[in-house]
């Protein structure tokens, strides 16, 4: 027997070279979609100068992307998720390089935009359900929470720098944004590729059965594809194999709770997020000027993600939604009292300061709760909950700017995050989600067959 020293030490993260390999290959495409995500409202703004058909595009994309992540979440059970990371990075590399083509031939109009938004959209839906998933092949369930947590703080990283890097690309050409989109699109598939290298070389080459399941290089769950005890072969009918993610993620009632809330939070507070960023290009200021106020969020976010990790393991799930869920809407409604790039900066950033933590706690407690063969469905099922109705969040900024203004436009989409708040609090599921520790017997509980 291990001595229980051994047993007890928590998987080290920076041992993990597959972990670090998969970061490495999400970091890059994660910073290509900020680039974008910040690039193209103010393109079309720019090409338009019509707040609503900006958000006219916008919210095609969102849909495409909702739509194409339920075909994403099928595709990632069915076929090796590594893979599909190098032929979704591949894909976005013929994409960004084709953004970058129109740039340079100044034929970025409304519709070449909606194109290549559409294009990028549905790369997104259909390959990052994949990667996302391919985390619990690379990371065991111990060391969940503090890798959702380090994610958190990359995603801090980009978005403190996705704002002024795109700005000052941006100040170039729209062409310098697609350059960029490009390597790093570039850089995701060449590290996916060297990921799927490693995994092959450990499969071929077992861990022998004393290792602990701790090692941070085994997988604490079967890679997909892989059969697993007493598991059924998965159906091959898509239909069916969709229905079987969202009939498994509506029957836990530990997870239920947190979809409706999500729904409502993430439609409110980035549709608040919209209304600011297209008042601010409306009211002349510069992509430069505008992609401070997405630094400052991303400051904010980044020193909330360094004592995310601590939290994590100590407060409970359930606290730390509540509070980041009550900040945020109070943060939404106080964007409405101030207009200038400073005020909203400071606001925005003391609104998110709370975000690394609740999104660690939630992603980290779904990845250990869900079964390997269904984490693909259930992820896609979770954002396709999750994101719904984010496509009427440019619309309600965009439409919402050219009737009711910016103040009563800000309103509406804190009375949102507020009714979210509201429901949270009410939610006993939610309520009693415990600290990481607890997550796996939490999770054995609700298990159903």
């Amino acid at each position: 027997m291990l001595p229980d020293a051994t047993v007890a030490a928590p998987p080290s993260l920076l041992r993990n070279t597959r972990y670090l390999t998969w970061l490495i290959s999400d970091t890059s495409k994660g910073l290509a979609a900020a680039l974008f995500s910040f690039a193209v409202p103010l393109l079309a703004l720019i090409v338009t100068n019509d707040p609503a058909r900006a958000g006219i595009i916008g919210a095609v994309a969102l849909a495409v992307r909702a739509l194409t992540t339920l075909a994403g979440g099928v595709i990632a059970d069915r076929y090796r998720r590594i893979a599909l990371m190098v032929l979704g990075s591949s894909v976005g590399v013929v994409i960004a390089g084709s953004f970058t083509l129109l740039a340079l031939r100044d034929a970025l109009t409304f519709t070449t935009l909606l194109v290549v938004a559409v294009g990028l959209a549905a790369r997104t839906g259909l390959f990052d359900v994949a990667g996302e998933s391919a985390l619990k092949e690379v990371v065991p369930d111990g060391a969940m929470g503090r890798a959702q947590a380090a994610n958190q703080g990359r995603d801090a990283v980009l978005q403190l720098a996705g704002g002024p890097l795109g700005g000052a690309l941006l100040a170039v050409g729209g062409w310098v944004v697609g350059a960029a989109m490009t390597a790093c699109h570039l850089i995701a598939a060449v590290a996916a590729w060297w990921l799927g290298r490693s995994s092959r070389a450990a499969e071929a080459n077992p861990a022998p059965e004393a290792h602990p399941p701790t090692d941070p290089d085994v997988p604490a769950t079967p890679a997909a594809g892989t059969a697993t005890a007493g598991a059924r072969a998965p159906e091959r009918n898509a239909l069916a194999e969709l229905r079987a993610g969202f009939a498994w993620l509506l029957s836990r009632t530990d997870l239920r709770g947190v979809l409706l809330v999500s729904t409502i939070i993430n439609l409110g507070f980035n549709a608040a997020i919209t209304t600011v960023v297209y008042a601010l290009q409306q009211d002349g200021q510069s992509p430069a000027a505008i992609g401070w106020v997405s630094a400052g969020a991303g400051a904010a976010m980044l020193l909330g993600a360094v004592v995310a990790p601590m939290l994590v393991s100590r407060v409970p799930a359930g606290a730390l939604t509540i509070v980041g869920l009550t900040v945020a809407a109070v943060g939404a409604y106080s964007l409405s009292l101030v207009d200038s790039v400073w005020a909203i900066t400071a606001v925005l950033a003391a609104s998110v300061l709370a975000v690394p933590a609740l999104n660690a706690a939630l992603m980290g407690y779904f990845m250990v709760a869900t079964p390997s063969e269904l984490l693909g469905r259930a992820n896609s099922a979770s954002m396709v909950l999750g994101i719904g109705a984010m496509p009427l969040g440019p619309l309600i900024a965009g439409f919402g700017l050219a009737w009711i203004g910016r103040e009563g436009t800000i309103a509406v989409c804190a009375a949102l995050c507020a009714v979210a708040t509201l429901l949270a609090i009410t939610n006993r599921g939610l309520r009693a989600l415990p600290a990481e520790s607890g997550w796996t017997a939490h999770a054995a509980r609700f298990g159903t067959s």
